[in-house]
């Protein structure tokens, strides 16, 4: 009962609860006073000791509760876990042999942090997350778009790589011992676990950063315009949206009445005096410059994975509001994989449309970025297309995940293209750095235009739509 209540305390600090080890303390004498029989009473007891304002009353009975669903595998560590899922003692026994033998073969002791934070409790990887080590690693963590190479970091200095290699290794060994399907059975909850793992270390990062760039709604002299797009709050999130949407407006605005004049074509001074001799100097008719045919047309591609979701929700209103700026305008957006979103955008409204894209509808959003497979697909797409009337905008912020980086592909395109932009929402001082390949965007496209507030990305908009 020790054990599940220290688990109950950690999963309570995953919440966003504080809870000292003195509380943790009377937490658990409180218990102790009222009994493990009525689950009500036992939950009001903890939260006397716990709860420290009103307002979370409500929030600290729904986690306990979620704690203690009957379809939530908390209860102890791996073995408990397994014993859970209906693997029996012997196969269990065989599990462990193999792991240890695994242990002996990589030189990972038995308490390496890797294994620890694999087979341990939950509070256990809890522990190593909040070392000093972890803590120094990510120190230097400012940005959103740094999780995701900061939770890489993580995962590294805990050896996770180190423990998926042995537990793949110790696959075969596992349908040897225990038959086909229950090797593989165990083998595949091993691989959950695994998986488990990583998305908490992932939670930790994202936990830390927000507890870190977290601000005040009601700061003096805070205007959500000037506010990077990941420190906005929910209601600053929406006044963006709205400034985003009403710039939007402007520029159709102003490109419907550019067109009008355009029917028209623009009054030409010199024209019109040469022209004026015949009448005595008096310009009774205006001379009009001849239209121009070559029309400007613009292709856009934006990264949507989850390091720059903060700023291509904001920047993918613009790609909608791009469709009628330019003629001929084609958007893609991509993860690991592209998609085309020309129809979607002219089919349907912003909201519809990015709901489908952030809905899995268009890429799937399940993995990591992959530019070096997403701009060479983008550049067998649209290639033929490309000539000196097109500017190509690319929206991403160039962190690559160590991965082939595709600015070859970039470079090629640039040669074709009237101009490349590149729309980043990450700051200079931060390109290079980890697995950002933003310097060697910078030396294939035309121009980088960072867009790290709504004020920076309006400049980015109107330069994009003076290249008409």
């Amino acid at each position: 009962m020790i054990r599940i209540l220290d688990e109950l305390l950690w999963a309570l600090r995953r919440e966003g609860f504080v809870v000292s080890t003195p509380q943790a303390i009377d937490a658990l004498r409180a218990a102790v006073l009222v009994g493990f029989g009525d689950r009500v009473t036992l939950r009001d007891a903890i939260a006397a000791v716990v709860v420290e304002r009103r307002a979370d009353r409500d929030r600290f009975r729904e986690a306990f509760d979620a704690f203690f669903t009957p379809d939530r595998a908390h209860a102890g560590d791996l073995w408990s876990r397994l014993r859970a899922r209906g693997f029996d003692v012997a196969e269990l026994a065989a599990l462990r042999e193999l792991l240890d033998a695994a242990a002996e073969r990589s030189g990972v002791t038995g308490d390496a942090p890797a294994l620890a934070g694999l087979l341990g409790a939950e509070s256990e990887l809890d522990h190593l997350l909040l070392a000093a080590g972890i803590a120094r690693t990510l120190a230097p963590m400012t940005s959103p778009l740094q999780t995701g190479f900061f939770a890489q970091q993580v995962m590294d200095q805990l050896d996770l790589p180190r423990a998926a290699t042995a537990l793949k290794r110790i696959r075969a060994a596992l349908r040897e011992a225990l038959g086909e399907e229950r090797g593989q059975a165990l083998a595949a909850a091993l691989a959950e676990e695994l998986d488990r793992a990583r998305r908490r270390v992932r939670m930790h990062v994202e936990r830390t950063l927000a507890e870190r760039v977290r601000e005040p709604a009601a700061e003096p002299g805070r205007h959500a315009e000037s506010v990077a797009f990941a420190g906005l709050t929910e209601a600053e999130r929406e006044e963006v949206r709205r400034a985003i949407r009403g710039l939007a407006e402007r520029l159709r605005g102003a490109e419907r009445v550019r067109r009008r004049r355009a029917r028209r074509g623009r009054i030409d001074p010199h024209r019109t005096l040469r022209e004026s001799l015949r009448t005595g100097g008096v310009p009774f008719k205006p001379a009009r410059r001849r239209r121009r045919r070559d029309k400007p047309r613009l292709v856009i591609v934006c990264d949507v994975s989850e390091s720059v979701r903060a700023a291509s929700l904001f920047m993918l209103e613009l790609v909608h509001a791009a469709q009628e700026l330019f003629a001929g305008t084609r958007s893609f957006v991509f993860v690991s994989e592209l998609g085309e979103t020309t129809r979607l955008f002219a089919d349907h409204g912003p909201d519809a449309a990015l709901a489908r894209i952030y809905g899995g509808g268009v890429v799937s959003l399940a993995h990591n970025s992959n530019y070096g497979r997403a701009l060479e697909a983008f550049e067998q797409r649209v290639a033929r297309e490309i000539d000196r009337r097109t500017t190509v905008v690319i929206l991403g912020d160039g962190r690559a995940n160590y991965l082939a980086d595709g600015a070859a592909a970039v470079g090629r395109l640039r040669e074709r293209a009237r101009q490349v932009l590149w729309i980043c929402p990450e700051a200079p001082g931060s390109w290079g750095s980890g697995d950002s390949a933003m310097l060697r965007y910078a030396a294939a496209v035309t121009r980088v235009l960072v867009a790290r507030t709504a004020k920076e990305l309006e400049i980015a908009a109107r330069e994009v739509a003076s290249r008409r």
